[in-house]
């Protein structure tokens, strides 16, 4: 049970946030979201920017790390070396990863379509490290591959250390270049959408909703990522769609997670508010109509 001390440190801690996400959603005079440290909103369908803050800031990518990882599962399945069917063997090590879960257990058989379900909707790292061995045999191989990938796509401030996004030092990115990777993807294989906007899953009797609270709740919104480590923040990547326009919004850095899915809602709304203007959504977030 909690002290009295704690308790009322944590009810500080939840006003805080709750006062952060009010902001944010501009019911104060507070401008562009101050609790996330950087964001990026794109057109999808001209390819226009938006709106961006601080969108070549270094920051950890945290669980983001596992939208390269299915990336370059489907290319394994595009080049006809693996396919969504074939069932993948959990190793001990994948099993034993920490952090976010799908509760795999070494030595379980899983089709790779279920795997990649694991990581859109759980962000489970043991799916990710599950994954990267059927592709690559190694984690080491695989994170050369992720590597050799982003330098590929121009992800010139990113570098990977693992097919999770677990803390590691040197690990980076940049909310431009996660745009980037994300929008490679879906271009290169856009069913992978099915995925991502799954809401739940199940396995052997656990329930795990998808960590994209924004799914059901914002109109349009059918992906994509969320991510965070204490060095990070709250990251995420969304995809929304409404009458024929698509956007695509990156937050990163949120000292909360209500703070993270305020501003991205907030970059939503903006865009499909003035989905070809840039200096009507730069004035919509800055809280200013006209």
């Amino acid at each position: 049970m909690k002290s009295r001390p704690e308790r009322f440190c944590a009810l500080r801690f939840r006003a805080l946030a709750l006062l952060l996400a009010l902001l944010c959603l501009g019911l104060g005079a507070q401008p562009a979201c101050a609790g996330v440290r950087a964001m990026l909103l794109i057109n999808l369908n001209s390819g226009k920017t938006l709106y961006e803050r601080n969108a070549n800031l270094s920051i950890p990518p945290a669980s983001l790390t596992k939208i390269m990882t299915m990336y370059l599962a489907m290319d394994a399945v595009s080049a006809k070396k693996l396919s969504l069917m074939r069932k993948v063997r959990v190793t001990r090590e994948a099993a034993r990863t920490g952090g976010s879960s799908m509760h795999l257990r070494t030595g379980e058989r899983l089709p790779l379509s279920r795997l990649m379900l694991g990581m859109a909707v759980a962000s489970g790292n043991d799916a990710a490290m599950t994954v990267a061995h059927a592709v690559s045999g190694s984690t080491r191989k695989f994170v050369a591959l992720m590597n050799r990938k982003a330098r590929n796509l121009g992800l010139r401030r990113t570098v990977f250390r693992n097919p999770s996004g677990l803390p590691a030092p040197g690990q980076k990115t940049t909310a431009r270049d996660m745009a980037k990777l994300a929008r490679a993807y879906l271009k290169a294989y856009p069913s992978v959408r099915t995925f991502h906007a799954t809401r739940r899953l199940v396995h052997r009797g656990r329930a795990m909703n998808n960590t994209n609270q924004l799914l059901g709740r914002v109109s349009g919104v059918d992906g994509l990522k969320t991510g965070f480590t204490v060095a990070s923040g709250y990251n995420i990547i969304v995809t929304a769609q409404r009458n024929g326009v698509r956007l695509m919004a990156v937050v990163m850095g949120g000292s909360s997670r209500l703070a993270r899915d305020s501003a991205a809602r907030r970059l939503i709304e903006a865009g499909f508010a003035a989905p070809g203007s840039p200096a009507r959504v730069k004035r919509i977030m800055s809280g200013r109509r006209r």
